[in-house]
């Protein structure tokens, strides 16, 4: 019996020891990844990451993300951001409260241009999630904020993803009164929708 102790003991280090994550991920967002009208923990990124760890996903989210920011608020919070904290990728959200105030979209791609300068001087690779607006803005204005994100990372050979968002919109169901903010019903879903697109992404 005493033979078998050593692997039973290393098999039990095994399980008891949660896999650490290889890399990691600086969200920086507005409301939509700062778990608006509910508790921090029961937005989507603290879901994602609590599945992340029972999967035993090689990345982790940091969430710096704020209610109410725009590109102009991340692009002077991320220099800070950067110097104190050590990460792989970073993953902008931004750009919906410049859309929503008709910032011109030409003000939207510089700030967009020098988060991705900042980082990628890092060496950290920089993933951009389209965000989309209400129509009522305009087909031009519309056109031309979604170009936005397109132009961007086209230029920096940069990541872009979809709009984690656009599945969740269309069923009012899933939506706060304002109609712009998901439910708390909704981050669960949200959650699957990032993790699937980053599944993609991370590592490759």
């Amino acid at each position: 019996m005493k033979k078998f102790i050593p692997w039973l003991f290393l098999l039990s280090c095994t399980f008891a020891n949660p896999v650490l994550a290889q890399y990691s991920i600086l969200l920086l967002g507005d409301s939509l990844s700062a778990s608006y009208g509910m508790q921090e923990n029961e937005g989507w990124v603290s879901i994602l990451n609590q599945n992340l760890e029972q999967d035993q996903a090689n990345y982790r989210l940091i969430n710096a993300s704020i209610s109410g920011e725009t590109t102009d608020g991340g692009l002077a919070r991320l220099p800070k951001i950067l110097a104190t904290e050590e990460i792989d990728y970073l993953l902008i959200e931004l750009g919906g409260n410049d859309g929503l105030r008709g910032f011109p979209p030409k003000l939207i791609k510089n700030n967009l241009l020098q988060m991705i300068e900042l980082a990628q001087k890092k060496n950290i690779e920089v993933i951009v999630s389209e965000i989309k607006i209400p129509p009522n803005y305009g087909q031009r204005y519309n056109k031309m904020f979604n170009d936005v994100f397109i132009d961007v990372t086209r230029q920096t050979q940069s990541t872009l993803i979809p709009f984690f968002v656009e599945d969740v919109a269309v069923n009012a169901e899933l939506m706060q009164a304002d109609g712009i903010h998901p439910t708390k019903e909704a981050q669960p879903q949200l959650a699957k929708r990032m993790q699937a697109l980053l599944d993609g992404v991370i590592g490759k």
